[in-house]
């Protein structure tokens, strides 16, 4: 479905992805790890369109993508849920609802996907002509959520969906994004829980200052000594204290 191939991405003179390839097949969920500042964010950017690579290709179902408008993108089937929500805090969750809509001129749809967001997240039609700088942390994550799926996409990427939310809100976010997957939508994630992040996806590819240096199945970086030792060691800590796995240090 997505495949990216020898990536290079620049802030001004400063490269953040060298040589990045990877792959995301029709409905797998692929996870993405490394330490703030390794470059996820970018290579997310990277593929939405909106810091297009200097070097290498993207293609997404047989269609290269890594010139395309953002607006293209989405209309092609690719969402990005972006980190720290990035809601218009005026604007109301249900107007957030139909801008996620805007590539689609199918009015009864869009309305009939609107109701399907509020199955979804019950809490937004309480909401719905709230403006989205008074919603709590949590609400404001389900609009985004629900804002990137009002496009159908076939792709939804999530940058950090559990940050700054509280463990209860952390959880039920888990249960809708793996129910999201389960109903055939692929996901590409980036989460700040090595841990689950890994439990969570098929696949998985470790970034460090720009470049892969791991990747495979999800089980199998479970076991590596390298993904322990490195992003592992600190998620078993956390979940020691009360964190982690159940739903108190990321999703």
């Amino acid at each position: 479905m997505l495949r990216l191939e020898d990536i290079e991405c620049r802030y001004g003179g400063i490269s953040a992805l060298r040589g990045v390839s990877m792959t995301v097949g029709e409905q797998e969920f692929v996870c993405l790890i490394g330490a703030n500042g390794a470059g996820k964010s970018t290579l997310l950017r990277a593929i939405s369109g909106l810091n297009p690579p200097v070097a290498g290709t993207i293609d997404f179902e047989g269609e290269r993508i890594d010139r395309a408008l953002p607006a293209t993108i989405v209309a092609l089937g690719i969402a990005q849920c972006p980190e720290e929500r990035k809601l218009w805090p005026q604007i109301s969750v249900e107007e957030h609802l139909e801008i996620g809509a805007f590539t689609r001129r199918d009015k009864a749809e869009i309305t009939a996907d609107i109701e399907r967001i509020y199955t979804i997240f019950p809490r937004l039609k309480e909401r719905r002509r709230q403006e989205a700088g008074t919603l709590s942390g949590g609400e404001q994550q389900m609009v985004a959520i629900g804002r990137a799926l009002m496009s159908r996409p076939r792709l939804l990427m999530m940058d950090e969906p559990s940050l700054g939310l509280a463990p209860i809100i952390v959880e039920s976010m888990a249960e809708v994004i793996k129910d999201i997957h389960a109903k055939g939508t692929s996901i590409l994630l980036v989460e700040q829980n090595a841990m689950v992040a890994l439990q969570m996806a098929d696949r998985a590819y470790v970034l460090e200052a720009g470049n892969i240096v791991r990747e495979g199945p999800s089980k199998d970086l479970l076991a590596d000594d390298y993904v322990k030792q490195a992003y592992l060691g600190g998620s078993v800590k956390r979940r020691k204290r009360g964190g982690g796995q159940d739903g108190k240090g990321g999703l």
